[in-house]
């Protein structure tokens, strides 16, 4: 029967149990519970089980408790069947199967799951997409189950997890903490699609095995995307507002996990290819940009806007010119023009102005003063990755034909991220009266709001104008002509439809308060 194991004294080989299970194979601790998790021999059926063994020292009255809560929590959920979890098919105590002298508080016996361990499915690399997305989705449903039910299953530890054969992610190892609750399920969820996503961890309390997630300088975690490009923004999104408990639109329960990975999957559905490219992956997830025909069109549509609006600007000077040459001809009785007074077109090409000859067309008629040029401008993305930071710059080089865009999203903005923006900065503090957006972006709600600081929360801005863009060129009047030193233009709806939703900016311009 081998050796019986003693306390502290856990190996292949020994028993446990009253000499009913032999010990096989060690997958894990969770060290919070300080539990053990095993493989082991039932010697009286003649079958594999999963044992997780709480070792503690039944002398110590705080241990003896929480050992308690955890095997009554256990032996509740052996009512609980699903294919995700494993079947509790016993509960041992003290007294009840459990000798003082094997060092355990407790025994939960599970039936054993074949497959693969969690730590070694992300060991070599991260899992395409696509199968992170449909592994969690599997796990999810088991976990909405349960809590439907009210129960919690403690999936908060990636060595209780295991894959099965099939492809399913499994609860293989029973037995929630004391103090687990219904959201640390939902948390775990996020996290165990991060870990896929990854290979790291993102939640307090990992194996020593797994790198934890980094963490940005707001102490948030970074986003998937960040470390693996080739991952979803909406995937990515979902994976940080399950884990975080932050006021930005945070993911709490599972059957919300379930409605956005239905909705990634349709969407992944409808961007499938006929065929893949040499170089491609084989995902079906895509955040691609739209395709080029559909971006040369666009853009030639906007460079023709501009040249219809310069051609209009340069035919209304030349006939002011030609009556002016009549009207001098009949009346030389006329006030003398100052031409020290420049005219509204001359004003906004003025030197730091950002001007680009279609400025005379787009700003007739606006009550403002010159535009005024920031020093710099980045995308303000705070509940994720930034979306295309390399051509943030494009939206204030003067040329309304060169765009930065979004990310194309399957879903409608705020289903997986609150919005996103440009944030620009000047040199010193200035009075704005409006700002210009030129873009070919038809329905995109835009928020200007200041900040303290390039990089605050978006809670700590504030909005001092909006607009709904219609036209290629839209202007954003301003309540207030606020002094700031950071202007946020701020995207809360993106253009487009049903399944490619983005916006973009052929250029900003920041129009001075007189």
């Amino acid at each position: 029967m081998g050796t019986r194991a003693q306390r502290g004294a856990l190996a292949p080989g020994g028993v446990v149990g009253d000499g009913r299970y032999r010990l096989l194979a060690q997958f894990g601790i969770d060290e919070r519970a300080g539990a053990h998790l095993w493989r082991a021999r039932d010697g009286q059926l003649r079958r594999d089980v999963a044992l997780t063994m709480l070792v503690g020292d039944p002398a110590d009255p705080e241990a003896a408790l929480l050992g308690r809560r955890t095997l009554e929590r256990a032996a509740h959920a052996a009512t609980f069947e699903h294919p995700g979890v494993a079947r509790v098919l016993d509960v041992l105590s003290l007294g009840s199967g459990i000798s003082s002298s094997e060092g355990l508080l407790g025994i939960v016996v599970a039936e054993w799951t074949k497959g693969t361990d969690l730590i070694d499915l992300v060991a070599e690399r991260p899992v395409e997409p696509g199968a992170a997305a449909r592994m969690v989705r599997a796990l999810a449903e088991s976990v909405d189950q349960a809590h439907q039910s009210g129960l919690v299953l403690g999936i908060d530890h990636p060595q209780r997890l295991r894959l099965t054969p099939d492809g399913r992610l499994r609860l293989a190892f029973p037995g929630p903490l004391p103090d687990a609750t219904l959201r640390d399920d939902v948390k775990a969820l996020g996290s165990v699609l991060y870990l896929l996503l990854t290979g790291r961890w993102a939640l307090p309390g990992g194996p020593p095995a797994l790198a934890p997630a980094p963490k940005s300088p707001t102490g948030r975690i970074v986003p998937a995307k960040s470390l693996q490009p080739r991952v979803p923004q909406e995937l990515s999104a979902l994976s940080v507002r399950t884990i975080e408990d932050g006021d930005h639109g945070g993911i709490r329960t599972s059957a919300a996990i379930l409605r956005a990975l239905d909705h990634a999957a349709e969407a992944a559905e409808r961007a499938k290819q006929p065929a893949q490219p040499a170089e491609s992956d084989g995902t079906v997830w895509t955040t691609k940009k739209p395709t080029t025909d559909k971006a040369r069109r666009r853009k030639l549509a906007l460079g023709v806007t501009v040249l219809v609006c310069a051609a209009v600007g340069v035919l209304a000077w030349l006939g002011m010119m030609a009556i002016s040459f009549f009207q001098d001809d009949a009346d030389t009785g006329g006030p003398d023009v100052n031409l020290a007074d420049p005219t509204p077109t001359q004003q906004e090409g003025q030197p730091g102005g950002g001007g680009n000859g279609a400025d005379g067309a787009d700003g007739a008629g606006q009550q403002a003063g010159p535009p005024v040029a920031p020093s710099s401008i980045d995308v303000y993305s705070p509940e994720g990755s930034p979306d295309s930071p390399g051509t943030a710059p494009l939206a204030i080089d003067g040329d309304p034909t060169t765009i930065w865009r979004t990310d194309t999203y399957q879903q409608q903005l705020p289903a997986l991220k609150t919005g996103v923006g440009l944030v620009a900065t000047f040199d010193e503090p200035v009075d704005l009266s409006a700002v210009r957006v030129i873009g070919d972006s038809p329905g995109t709600e835009v928020e200007v709001r200041t900040a303290s600081a390039p990089d605050v929360p978006l809670d700590a801005t504030q909005v001092v104008g909006e607009a709904t863009m219609g036209e290629v060129v839209n202007e954003v009047q301003l309540d207030q002509p606020p002094q700031t030193q950071y202007v946020i233009v701020w995207i809360s709806r993106l253009g487009g439809e049903e399944p490619e939703f983005y916006s973009e900016f052929g250029e900003l311009r920041f129009l001075s308060a007189g």
